[in-house]
């Protein structure tokens, strides 16, 4: 079985259980993963870019890494939504807080687990997307998710631009010679359980819009989290148009 210490941290976390430090490590690099705040703050209408983040979706709604289902659980209540996630301990934890309809899914396997069009939205908060690696990849994933959704699809992915003057400080940050990319590497501990070494392809928006097109996609906004943060979030359609009728959140 592949070791899986985030997911276990987060299931104990959420059973009470939890008594050592979910750790990021690289080389002699380590920091405390934040549970609490990252995975069980609740999702409401006054989450920050919340607002933003619906006025991209309709359902049926396909979220990625879908973790603890913070976000699920409040996409919920508009939209079908089908919550994945490659760990199958928090898929238990998913399940046991409400979420309707999580599912064990590799994210980079989507063509070969959902029917051609059988979504209309993605969704997929964090920067999991990043873990593509390589330009084949991502392109190989973006056109997957064109094969998985309707021709007039939205999908509101994460990233990190290494453009961004503070990229350098991100855990795990290593520079890559091609211009516009940068790495972050690092790996995760529990209770002497060592996960599998991350590697995330970073990519700022002028990249991600070039692959998009490659696959189907047209990036149609840019949402940047703040000055201090190199973190965005990129909303794309499958015309140029930008969102199609009948997109969008709550009334």
């Amino acid at each position: 079985m592949v070791p899986d210490p985030f997911g276990r941290a987060i299931r104990d976390h959420h059973r009470g259980e939890r008594d050592h430090p979910l750790v990021d490590r690289e080389g002699s690099e380590t920091r405390e993963h934040p549970i609490a705040r990252f995975y069980f703050g609740e999702v409401t209408e006054s989450t920050p870019d919340i607002r933003w983040v619906e006025s991209w979706l309709a359902g049926p709604v396909v979220e990625l890494g879908a973790g603890a289902g913070r976000h699920a659980l409040y996409l919920q209540d508009s939209f079908e939504t089908v919550a994945t996630d490659v760990s199958r301990h928090l898929l238990e934890v998913m399940a046991d807080r409400g979420v309707e309809d999580p599912r064990h899914v590799d994210m980079f396997s989507l063509r070969s687990t959902f029917d051609p069009d059988r979504f209309k939205s993605v969704f997929a908060r964090g920067t999991q997307v990043c873990l593509a690696g390589s330009p084949a990849r991502l392109r190989r994933f973006l056109a997957d998710l064109a094969a998985v959704t309707t021709a007039d699809a939205t999908a509101v992915i994460d990233g990190y631009d290494p453009g961004h003057e503070r990229a350098s400080g991100l855990f795990g940050y290593r520079p890559d010679p091609v211009r516009g990319v940068a790495r972050r590497v690092y790996h995760e501990t529990y209770e002497g359980e060592v996960g599998e070494t991350l590697s995330f392809r970073l990519v700022g928006p002028e990249r991600l819009a070039a692959a998009a097109e490659d696959a189907g996609w047209y990036l149609a906004d840019v949402r940047s989290g703040s000055v201090r943060t190199p973190h965005y979030q990129a909303a794309m359609t499958k015309t140029r148009d930008g969102a199609p009728d009948g997109v969008g959140g709550r009334e």
